[in-house]
């Protein structure tokens, strides 16, 4: 399979990604969480690089995003910033750490951006956090929204279904949307909505859109890293698709070391001092 061959190295910014949605160039955003895998994923060319909270599922083991912390998030945030040449690195902001109060929300985002190094963060929610969003925003804090299926929002919601698939829900998010776009955040993550929404949606805003079972017609696309490349094993939503099978091959890979070491195999003279 031959790889997409990138020709610019420039740094991406949010200027350059809304060029790319007027000139109908498709963004690529994928997850990274740690100094190694970040560096792999942005030489390969990443457009955007984001520091999920899904952390708190693929690196810490929880069964929902809402138990990470502003400071674990820092951690993953500075490790991967710091691997990162051309990406945008873009850094969720923890549950808790936005909802309230809009100076509390400002606060931690500054905390984000001096304390990783980071592009610019990520937040959940439409009208009812915008005030925080442009507090966030006056502190010249690049801003990420994320509507649809809001993952720190599941003790709500209950499961994981398809979002807005009635009229009322899919009309809410297409005013929020418009509101977070003349709000002044400079992209839009739509998540696990109908396609037909997340194209509407797409045409109606002049920020770009970046889906997750969205369909096709979203300005990019955001997969989880250990999800596409096969780590995550067992974890098959109809929206991956699998590039690779990494975690069998892992496996199977110890599998040789442990034999090696118990026959006496590893390690040869030529491996030693």
């Amino acid at each position: 399979m031959s790889s997409y061959v990138i020709t610019d190295a420039r740094k991406v910014t949010t200027k350059r990604m809304l060029d790319m949605k007027r000139t109908g160039e498709k963004i690529a955003m994928l997850t990274s969480y740690d100094f190694t895998m970040a560096g792999l994923v942005d030489r390969a060319g990443m457009d955007v690089i984001l520091v999920g909270d899904s952390a708190s599922n693929v690196m810490q083991g929880h069964a929902t995003t809402v138990p990470i912390t502003l400071d674990e998030m820092i951690v993953y945030g500075r490790t991967v910033a710091r691997a990162c040449k051309r990406a945008f690195v873009l850094v969720d902001m923890p549950f808790g750490t936005y909802q309230g109060d809009p100076i509390d929300a400002q606060r931690n985002a500054v905390r984000i951006m001096q304390e990783t190094g980071a592009d610019g963060v990520k937040l959940e929610g439409g009208r009812p956090i915008l005030d925080n969003v442009k507090m966030i925003l006056r502190a010249g804090i690049p801003v990420c929204a994320h509507l649809g299926l809001t993952p720190q929002s599941i003790n709500q919601f209950g499961s994981y279904v398809t979002r807005a698939t009635d009229d009322a829900e899919a009309r809410t998010l297409l005013e929020d949307a418009r509101a977070l776009a003349d709000a002044g955040c400079f992209m839009l993550v739509l998540e696990k909505i109908p396609s037909t929404l997340a194209a509407e949606v797409t045409r109606a805003i002049d920020i770009p859109t970046i889906g997750i079972g969205a369909g096709p017609d979203t300005d990019g696309q955001v997969l989880v890293a250990h999800d596409m490349l096969g780590l995550n094993m067992g974890f098959k939503p109809k929206f991956l698709r699998l590039y690779d099978h990494m975690g069998e091959q892992m496996t199977e890979s110890v599998g040789h070391y442990i034999s090696d070491v118990k026959t006496g195999a590893f390690p040869t003279l030529d491996e030693s001092y």
